[in-house]
């Protein structure tokens, strides 16, 4: 809004506007937007939380030390949602069709998770939508992103192209070929794009929402992976970048950037209210929003096979689960002592500050490394 406004139609009256069309000024200033919205609505959220007693209830089979946060504000993720989604309104240029996307696609997994946060409040108890209802929710949500990018693909805006990293000649197409499908048979070839697509949003929001568990610890890596994938967005909607580093150049793209960059200061905000010990958590509604949202831009920019990496953190307390699920069913025998992974240090004998630090680490050089991806090719 305030970009139509200000450079669209007010520029012509007075030329410094002329700035709000620098892609990396309106990514600052949606990154502050979003940062001191987060800051100042972020106690009277937490004031209004309280008054309602939408409270946590902490699971009796976890650790005995997070018995003394039961009763600490939950969704807190509407803050979150707020401070992502009206900053990208008021900075992005919303005739992008990429910026609704994300918008959508955030909105819409926010809006499972606040279902789910809610049904846990009214039940008082720490159980919510169905595992099958979360997820069939989760994968229509997936199915309308991916049938909104072939749309666009139609267009020539997208390309189901898979970009591999470190091999810049190989990029196999996720559609099948046209000529190897019956004409009344041709939606079957999307069937593994869109398979594809499933598989990275659905896993990216089940991974935040896994590694949720300690204060402060997936919004922090929130925080370091929504910034790689400012850089990422940025350079691929960027001609010279994306020539240099040779990427798929998407120009549209870049106007993404401003949406990633809200995400950022967002996150940063909300991190002051839920850093340890934690006065608000973010429940369902900040975290399946969250993976939703940074599994629509990685799929959209072309990278989700450089996602296990850029959310190097999440992916491991996702794999931490599979592997202790798999492992008792199988041999009746648990790999952790408890799962996610960070379960697994605190009943090591690991200060809850430390797991998270050292995580936030982790994170950090997960991300580097995948920005470092971009010339190993």
């Amino acid at each position: 809004m305030l970009y139509w406004l200000l450079y669209q139609v007010l520029f012509r009256y007075f030329s410094p506007f002329r700035i709000f069309r620098y892609l990396t000024f309106r990514t600052a200033f949606a990154s502050l937007t979003a940062l001191f919205m987060a800051l100042i609505v972020g106690p009277a959220i937490v004031r209004k939380l309280k008054e309602f007693q939408i409270s946590q209830y902490i699971r009796e089979e976890g650790p005995k030390a997070h018995q003394k946060k039961a009763g600490t504000p939950t969704m807190g993720g509407l803050l979150i949602g707020v401070a992502i989604i009206i900053p990208t309104l008021l900075w992005a240029d919303l005739s992008n069709p990429y910026v609704w996307l994300a918008l959508v696609a955030t909105a819409a997994f926010g809006a499972i998770g606040f279902a789910d946060d809610y049904l846990k409040v009214v039940n008082q108890r720490n159980l919510g939508l169905t595992g099958s209802s979360k997820l069939m929710l989760q994968v229509l949500v997936s199915v309308i992103v991916a049938v909104s990018l072939i749309l666009l693909q139609a267009k020539g805006q997208y390309s189901t192209h898979l970009m591999v990293p470190f091999f810049k000649n190989v990029r196999p197409d996720l559609v099948i070929s046209v000529l190897t499908v019956k004409p009344h048979l041709w939606p079957i070839a999307f069937l593994p794009f869109i398979a594809f697509v499933i598989l990275v949003i659905v896993g990216s929001s089940n991974a935040v929402n896994l590694t949720d568990g300690l204060d402060g610890l997936a919004i922090g890596c929130t925080v370091i992976a929504a910034g790689a994938l400012t850089v990422l967005t940025y350079v691929s909607g960027h001609a010279t970048f994306s020539d240099y580093l040779e990427l798929q150049r998407m120009p549209q793209v870049g106007e993404l950037t401003i949406f990633c960059g809200a995400m950022v200061g967002s996150a940063i905000g909300f991190l002051w209210y839920n850093a340890h010990p934690a006065e608000v958590f973010m429940g369902d509604v900040g975290s399946l929003a969250l993976g939703g949202a940074i599994g629509t831009v990685a799929v959209i920019i072309k990278q989700e096979l450089l996602l296990p990496f850029i959310g190097g953190v999440f992916v491991i307390e996702a794999v931490s689960v599979i592997l202790q699920v798999g492992s008792y069913k199988l041999r009746k025998k648990r790999i952790f002592k408890m799962a996610p992974l960070h379960h697994h240090f605190e009943l090591l004998g690991w200060s809850e500050s430390k797991i998270i630090v050292r995580f936030w680490i982790a994170s950090l050089v997960f991300a580097l490394f995948a920005l470092t991806t971009l010339k190993l090719r």
